[in-house]
């Protein structure tokens, strides 16, 4: 990492390896936004009630210009989850506060309303026509808020279109108040 990095572990036993991950997990911030000046890293061990278990909290402070991003994720027992999910916090951060510099808005994924036309419950598959007539597949593992058995044919569904090996599909696929286009 080309910028300053400082680690720190309180309570708990310094170990090489995982200061090692430390340091990978920092480069990666790098190219995310660039330049990052200064990066702090505090992984420790708050004193618990010895019935509650040992959990880690992992704080960083990451020096960019004109800002300082700070992650804080309490309470883990693992200390890799509590890194994995501290740095993938900073990621967005990081990302967010550079999309705001370039003066670029986050865009949305556009979202439609279509009806279910098949389904394959004990296959875990299914169909929603679009407004146009297309026909998109969606899977039990794109539904947003029901399962494939509560869905039934004729349904409105809100839902959001993708690619993925080379076809169009529905992902995000929601019930509710949606209505068809007239």
């Amino acid at each position: 990492m080309k910028t300053p990095l400082q680690i720190t572990f309180r309570d708990i036993e310094h170990s090489d390896a995982l200061e090692a991950h430390i340091r990978e997990k920092a480069e990666k911030l790098e190219t995310f936004f660039e330049p990052i000046m200064s990066c702090r890293v505090v992984v420790e061990m708050p004193h618990q009630h010895k019935h509650q278990g040992k959990f880690f909290s992992v704080r960083i402070d990451i020096g960019v210009p004109g800002r300082e991003i700070v992650v804080n994720r309490d309470q883990h027992e693992d200390v890799y989850v509590a890194l994995r999910d501290a740095f993938d916090a900073a990621k967005r951060k990081l990302d967010d506060y550079s999309r705001r510099l370039r003066g670029e808005t986050k865009n949305h994924d556009t979202e439609y309303i279509g009806e279910v036309v098949r389904l394959f419950p004990d296959e875990g598959y299914g169909f929603i026509r679009r407004a146009d007539g297309d026909e998109l597949y969606f899977n039990a593992d794109n539904l947003a808020n029901t399962t494939l058995k509560q869905l039934n044919e004729g349904d409105a569904v809100k839902f959001i279109e993708d690619v993925a090996a080379e076809r169009p599909h529905a992902k995000r696929v929601s019930v509710g108040q949606h209505h068809l286009p007239e």
